[in-house]
């Protein structure tokens, strides 16, 4: 047995004899007293979570301000006693609140790199559970025993021989390497999201960029630090290249289209768009698809190879001024001038629509029972929606035009029975 194995089981053994000591009690009392302690400054700590300038790292604080702070007073609690009498439950107390700030410093940058992700609730648990269940192996001196089973368990991959401990170590490795790395990357994500001199678009190129970059020097520096040579993955390529080229070509379309869409700035977040029969405001960017939003509440998700290969049509690209219009019919014997001044004037009254260009009004159609007119008017908020300010105006029109006896006639058919036949 290893000297750690040996301090291990004599740390058990001497927290079982000091259960039998009448000084057992104050080691109870300075490990109860020092958790509190630590309660109450987690608690300052979070009642003090109000500027904004540095919310990450009050976050941060909030998570680790328990376990670190009873780290702490546990450690001196146990320098205070230790001349005095044994501090095995202190001992054994201090590896398992390093533990507890571990699993919540991974968990933290989780829900940092994917907010609202619930299965997180689930995984908090877990990796608690491995951690503490490592550090008992450990402290029971099992660990030993189980990596000589789990090395038992041996392949070969390429030219690379491989065991089972090795892959849970370096999947081990690489989770935690990504973890770091994720975390990293939000940091770098929020600091570019405050820079609002820079052009949306290029925010995003910056985050994606910077995630994919952090992403595979995570996983490559993580398999060299467990010692799996790089040359053992070529197999893995070589089958990722096979499938990019015969099943997989439609994705990496989508995902390069992605990166141009973001790059030439032709469709930026905000805008009103219009591909085939999907129309709506552009709420999400992807590096693989585009999520338009109606304003009925319908989302639609487009491919980015679709907005590349197809004609979109952008309301918003170069300027946020939109034209609408509304046809209305009135009769022959209308006074035109009459007509197309309340027009006007109605379309004056809304306080969307734009005094420069100012509204006017066309004849359009000589119709069989109707003079067409249209009121043309334009907004600079299509955002908000179109079809609302249409029918506010709509609604005008038509009280103005019943208050001034003005009508808006409607198809009529006369029918004639010629030769009716006799009863």
């Amino acid at each position: 047995m290893n000297d750690t194995g040996v301090q291990a089981l004599q740390l058990i053994g001497n927290l079982l004899d000091d259960f039998q000591d009448p000084n057992f009690i104050w080691q109870l009392l300075a490990l109860l007293t020092s958790l509190l302690l630590a309660w109450l400054i987690a608690r300052r700590w979070q009642a003090g979570r109000t500027q904004e300038s540095n919310g990450r790292l009050r976050q941060v604080g909030s998570r680790l301000a328990f376990p670190l702070s009873g780290m702490l007073l546990t450690g001196v609690a146990l320098l205070l006693l230790k001349p005095f009498f044994s501090v095995s439950l202190l001992k054994l107390a201090l590896p398992l609140l390093g533990s507890m700030a571990l699993v919540r410093s991974v968990i933290f940058v989780l829900r940092q790199a994917f907010p609202g992700a619930r299965w997180l609730t689930a995984w908090e648990k877990i990796i608690a559970t491995l951690v503490w269940g490592w550090l008992a192996l450990y402290i029971t001196d099992l660990a030993p025993y189980v990596i000589d089973a789990l090395e038992q368990f041996d392949f070969t991959l390429g030219k690379q021989k491989l065991n089972l401990w090795l892959v849970i170590s370096g999947v081990t490795t690489v989770f935690l390497t990504l973890v770091f790395a994720l975390w990293i990357a939000g940091v770098i994500e929020t600091r570019l999201m405050g820079l609002q001199t820079l052009d949306g678009n290029l925010r995003i190129v910056g985050i994606r960029v910077t995630k994919a970059a952090l992403t595979v020097v995570a996983i490559i520096s993580s398999l060299a630090m467990v010692g799996i040579d790089m040359t053992a993955l070529s197999v893995f390529t070589g089958a990722l290249g096979v499938g990019l080229g015969f099943g997989l070509q439609k994705i990496a379309s989508n995902y390069v289209s992605g990166f141009i869409i973001l790059l030439e700035r032709s469709i930026r977040i905000g805008n009103i768009v219009q591909v085939g029969a999907d129309a709506g405001e552009v709420t999400q960017i992807t590096t693989r698809y585009t999520v338009l939003k109606h304003p009925g509440g319908t989302e639609f998700i487009v491919p980015n190879e679709t907005l590349i290969g197809s004609t979109v049509q952008n309301q918003t690209y170069s300027d946020h001024k939109l034209r609408l219009a509304t046809v209305v019919g009135v009769a022959y014997d209308t006074d035109l001038d009459l007509a197309m001044r309340l027009l006007v004037e109605c379309a004056k009254r809304q306080p969307r629509v734009l005094a420069a260009p100012e509204p006017k009004v066309l004849l359009t159609l000589f119709g069989d029972s109707s003079i067409n007119l249209e009121l043309g008017f334009w907004v600079d908020d299509p955002e908000n929606g179109k079809m609302n300010v249409v029918s506010d105006i709509n609604l005008a029109i038509w009280h103005a035009f019943k208050e001034n006896g003005i009508q808006i006639p409607f198809p009529q058919r006369e029918v004639r029975i010629l030769n009716p036949a006799s009863e």
